[in-house]
């Protein structure tokens, strides 16, 4: 529990995933290919389809509501840093732990929105931050069993079987269909044998 309160521990971004000279170049990207194309690089989004696209929707939409915004460039950078970070937070667990990156994400928008150095900066206002968090809402929280989904390891259960009647131990684990075919069978088994309420009255007594 401590390690991770401490790896969710707010701080200042300002700068910390996109430079002045990155957001310079970002802000010519008018259309959204050529905007996809310079977060790719930026964020160094090198991963497999669909994740890749899912990313850059994100990021793509985070960039167009700072300008909505009428942001200015380090507004927009610390942005994208905030949402990559609760993003991070969400998918480095298969564990549900949306209570701690709803937290985790209004602590990086107060440690933006009040002078306190240097664990603090007012990059944005009160108003702005309301409207940021509002937007992480509606735009990360909203999806966050569709992110966690996509972007953290399935867990997968490995069944083996064993006898205790056999001198050797049984193989590598069985298919399912193996699995299966043995369920199919003791469950035949039941259904045939007349049932012995004495039986089950002993078992319960």
């Amino acid at each position: 529990m401590d390690a991770e309160s401490k790896a969710l521990k707010a701080k200042v971004m300002l700068w910390t995933d996109v430079s002045h000279h990155e957001m310079e170049e970002m802000d010519k990207m008018q259309s959204i290919p050529d905007l996809e194309r310079c977060l790719c690089s930026v964020l160094g989004l090198h991963l497999p389809e669909p994740k890749r696209g899912v990313l850059l929707e994100l990021y793509v939409q985070t960039v167009l509501f700072g300008r909505e915004c009428n942001f200015k460039k380090e507004q927009t950078s610390t942005l994208l840093s905030i949402i990559k970070s609760i993003h991070e937070a969400n998918v480095e667990t298969p564990l549900n732990n949306i209570e701690q990156c709803v937290e985790y994400g209004m602590d990086l928008l107060l440690c933006h929105s009040v002078r306190r150095p240097p664990f603090g900066i007012n990059i944005f206002s009160f108003e702005e931050a309301g409207c940021i968090l509002k937007y992480i809402h509606n735009s990360y929280v909203r999806h966050y069993k569709l992110y966690k989904y996509i972007f953290t390891k399935q867990v997968k259960l490995d069944l083996s079987l064993t006898y205790s009647d056999q001198d050797e131990p049984t193989e590598s684990n069985p298919s399912a269909t193996e699995v299966d075919n043995l369920m199919e069978k003791e469950t035949k088994a039941t259904e045939s044998s007349p049932p012995n309420e004495e039986a089950e009255g002993a078992e319960l007594g």
